[in-house]
């Protein structure tokens, strides 16, 4: 496997840091270097761990198949590319609600109503107003925990340009609410799948990620790649600065390169150490491609 170590090789493509959702493995300070080793040419983009959309919203496809199973996070991407003027009402409804009020307590009566009746309305001002943006839920049942967030979220018009922004750079993309195993299926010779998969070594506490067997992802990225489907994997990569590389079944000859994408503080960590000093916590995505 051969490892990219020159800048001169990549793609130049312009960072998208408008940020829509806040979600655990977001990508979005670094999804402009994910995109850099994309091929220059591809058919149809998919991309079936959705999550937060970052990769997708910085290629901003012609066409395109993003899926996930959790299905209020496919709620708000269905709304998204339909009915972007009801993304903002949902939004705008509780950003007042918080606002007139005591703000931990009226998020609060947001996360009850969202942990009796999981609803895309909910979770997106959860997801953009809880401690740290790390949304983390009780993999038993899906109660959502995590508590609110010190910060003040972002006022409605200012949320209300991002879905405007998002709405546009993702009106080629058709979302579904669907399993990995059937998206990755209906990929074609010269078609792109992104793969981001749940990090089995730091992802363990979240819900919503899809149940999966990394062998068998594995298996079926050598099926996509022997119909001659390009597939880029994000995976678990270095930890503590390096100082750890996770041990993954990856079968020999599967991925052509290797390249590493330094992500920055851990996300998750962050939530973890409350805020102390994360020098020693940054985190290199490992990412993988079968061209």
């Amino acid at each position: 496997m051969q490892k990219m170590l020159f800048k001169q090789e990549l793609n130049l493509v312009r960072p998208f840091k408008s940020q829509l959702l806040k979600w655990i493995g977001n990508k979005q300070r670094f999804a402009h270097e994910i995109v850099s080793y994309f091929p220059n040419h591809f058919k149809t983009y998919f991309e079936p761990f959705l999550g937060s959309g970052a990769v997708l919203a910085t290629l901003a496809p012609r066409h395109a198949v993003a899926s996930d199973i959790f299905p209020p996070l496919m709620e708000i991407w269905q709304v998204l590319h339909d009915a972007p003027d009801l993304l903002k009402t949902w939004y705008a409804q509780r950003w007042r609600a918080v606002a007139r009020g005591d703000k931990v307590r009226e998020y609060e009566k947001i996360k009850a109503a969202y942990n009796k009746s999981p609803n895309g309305a909910d979770l997106l001002f959860l997801c953009r107003s809880c401690y740290g943006g790390v949304v983390r839920f009780r993999k038993e049942d899906g109660f959502m925990s995590t508590p609110c967030g010190i910060h003040h979220p972002i006022h409605p018009k200012v949320f209300s340009k991002r879905v405007d922004t998002w709405h546009d750079r993702t009106q080629g993309a058709s979302f579904l609410l669907s399993d990995y195993r059937r998206i990755m299926e209906q990929a074609q010779a010269g078609d792109l799948v992104y793969c981001d998969p749940p990090y089995m070594h730091s992802q363990g506490i979240l819900y919503g990620a899809q149940d999966f067997d990394l062998r068998e992802l594995l298996e079926i990225i050598a099926d996509c790649k022997k119909r001659d489907v390009f597939v880029a994997l994000s995976i678990d990569g270095k930890k503590k600065s390096g100082q750890h590389v996770c041990d993954l079944p990856i079968p020999k000859n599967l991925f052509e390169q290797e390249v590493y994408v330094n992500c920055g503080a851990s996300m998750l960590k962050r939530f973890q150490m409350e805020g102390k000093n994360l020098n020693e916590h940054h985190v290199s995505d490992r990412l993988l491609l079968t061209y």
